[in-house]
């Protein structure tokens, strides 16, 4: 009886497989529009915006991958009932703690202000400037003079209205992580949208000839507003929309940011924090280190993925009936590092292929496009590591390291050329451990300059590893 028993869930088993296999198949082969989404739209002439689903939206239109999605939220719900229950237990009541969500994320209403001040900013003073410059610049008699007036009024806002201004507020108030992190990921997003902006309208302006008209075409600021809040970072005045918004579809993708969220704090309660209680103030111990990676390379992989690039970015796409929701391809499948770079994170890809990349080959020419990408990488390295330093307190360039080092040479070994399933296995085992290390040595340092501090720190101490002299058992 067992016997058969077991075989009927293999046949079950086996006939699941293989339909999944056929319906995946059948994607490749024939939906055109699973393999728009997968398409690189032509970059001569600049992005190119078209209405098309999230790759996870099309993939969940497939009925055996839709429950495996659904599979997970029962997961995810045993994984709520079962905190429940051990808490009741060792508290004698039923009590739901969340001490450590409320701490990431206080100080809220500095946050608040903060994004307030930056968004209003940001909305005012990029079109102001622009629209006196676009008004009188056909008139001028001194046009390279008036250009070079607004452009510094321009990047002096950026640098230090746009710039110092909410790094010095995170700082000066001492944000706690997740705090800080949006007021400074907010930062640099509205940064590129500004620079976006002044980026896509000046040839408007110059290539404009008053013999056809009277009047200089600028962008209306409904068209600028929209955008700053679109979810992409490449201006144009309109993008594809779709005809209604379903709130269903926002309530759903909202609801699994909240999800994810629980689940990165149920993962760091029950596995991280307890591994770097035991061994963050110790010397470096092997042990520890294999622990945390194999405790932290699910929630550092997969969940910031799920929750910012697919739920809450096509959650502001609908909302917004903004209908290219090419926000990240299936870089799962990645064979290269190349491609990976290229397609976990296409809005700012797109920003880095066309106001850096390209920028670099029409200075040097196209045959330096190994100096183009190694600035692409420099830049970005140079934005995290300053993300990192200013949400965290401490300059511990480990990301940058890593990212200029390992990121670097793995782009070039592994390459476009490199084909098989071995690779794909190779990029996500380097991409797993690279990532959990950086997180494990990131969060040791954090233990270090929380239970090692200084009376009268210099400015040696925020830059020399406080994590290398604390040796208290945190």
């Amino acid at each position: 009886t067992d016997h058969s028993f077991m075989q009927r869930i293999d046949s079950h088993f086996t006939e699941f497989v293989n339909g999944l296999i056929a319906k995946s198949v059948q994607l490749e082969s024939s939906p055109p529009a699973f393999q728009a989404v997968l398409k690189q739209t032509p970059p001569e002439h600049g992005k190119v915006f078209v209405a098309r689903k999230s790759v996870l939206d099309e993939l969940f239109e497939v009925k055996d991958i839709r429950t495996i999605h659904h599979v997970f939220i029962a997961f995810f719900i045993m994984i709520i009932l079962c905190t429940l229950i051990v808490d009741s237990i060792d508290e004698g009541r039923l009590v739901v703690k969340f001490d450590l969500l409320v701490y990431v994320f206080g100080k809220s209403s500095v946050v608040a202000s903060t994004w307030l001040y930056m968004f209003l900013s940001t909305l005012t003073v990029p079109y102001g400037l622009f629209l006196l410059w676009a008004q009188g610049y056909h008139g001028s008699s001194h046009k390279t003079i008036r250009s070079a007036f607004f452009g510094g009024l321009f990047m002096i806002f950026q640098i230090f209205g746009l710039g110092v201004g909410p790094a010095y507020i995170a700082v000066a108030y001492n944000l706690p992580p997740a705090s800080a992190f949006i007021v400074i990921l907010e930062q640099v997003r509205l940064l590129m949208k500004g620079y976006s902006f002044i980026r896509e309208n000046t040839s408007r302006i110059l290539s404009f000839t008053p013999q056809k008209t009277n009047t200089v075409q600028v962008p209306k600021v409904s068209q600028y507003l929209y955008f700053l809040f679109a979810p992409t970072l490449i201006y144009r005045d309109a993008y594809p929309r779709n005809p209604t918004i379903r709130w269903s579809y926002v309530a759903t993708m909202f609801a699994q940011v909240l999800a994810s969220l629980f689940y990165v704090h149920y993962l760091s309660e029950i596995y991280t924090y307890p591994a770097f209680r035991k061994y963050g103030g110790e010397h470096f111990n092997v042990r520890g280190l294999v622990l945390c990676i194999l405790h932290t390379m699910l929630p550092s992989e997969l969940i910031l993925f799920f929750l910012l690039f697919h739920c809450w970015l096509n959650a502001f796409a609908e909302m917004l009936r903004f209908a290219d929701r090419m926000f990240y391809k299936d870089w799962w499948n990645s064979k290269s590092y190349a491609r990976y770079f290229r397609t976990s994170n296409v809005v700012v890809h797109d920003w880095l292929y066309y106001y850096a990349y390209r920028d670099v080959l029409w200075l040097f020419g196209k045959k330096f496009k190994a100096v183009a990408m190694l600035s692409v990488f420099t830049l970005s390295a140079i934005v995290h590591e300053y993300v990192l330093a200013v949400c965290f307190g401490y300059f511990y360039p480990v990301l940058f390291f890593f990212y200029m080092g390992f990121g670097t040479l793995f782009n070039f070994i592994l390459s476009d050329r490199r084909k098989g399933p071995i690779w794909t296995m190779i990029l996500w085992l380097t991409l797993g451990l690279g990532i959990t290390m950086i997180h494990y040595l990131y969060s040791l340092e954090w233990n270090a300059h929380k239970h090692c501090p200084l009376k009268n720190p210099t400015f040696l101490d925020y830059v020399k590893p406080r994590s290398w002299t604390c040796h208290l058992k945190v």
